[in-house]
């Protein structure tokens, strides 16, 4: 088995991945798997940096709680983190699970802020 070193790299290259197809399915005009990518982005960070402190869990909401609680709380990242991440976390749900949900351009960029 791998050290934690290694696998918060893997983690982080998944990041970077998921960020860098986020970034061409945008530009192509695709809001749906680009939301869906960009928060798969954040989540693989997050989950990088917590496996470093030795800390992982199967629900996303976990992994969220824990890093709000012990990198944005105690201000190692800065508190519009947490919205930003929280933000991408509900549009990746409304997109992946709700009918209908036709996100746009002005959508997408709003939900990043």
């Amino acid at each position: 088995m791998g050290s934690v070193e290694t696998l918060a790299k893997y983690r982080f290259q998944r990041a970077l991945e998921d960020l860098a197809a986020a970034k061409e399915m945008l530009s192509g005009g695709m809001y749906k798997p680009s939301l869906n990518r960009s928060y798969y982005s954040i989540f693989h960070a997050m989950r990088a940096i917590t496996a470093l402190e030795g800390f992982d869990c199967s629900k996303h909401s976990g992994v969220i709680a824990y890093f709000n609680q012990n990198f944005i709380k105690t201000g190692i990242f800065a508190k519009e983190t947490s919205k930003i991440i929280k933000n991408a976390s509900i549009m990746r749900e409304q997109s992946d699970y709700s009918d209908f949900v036709r996100p746009n351009r002005v959508v997408f960029l709003n939900y990043c802020t």
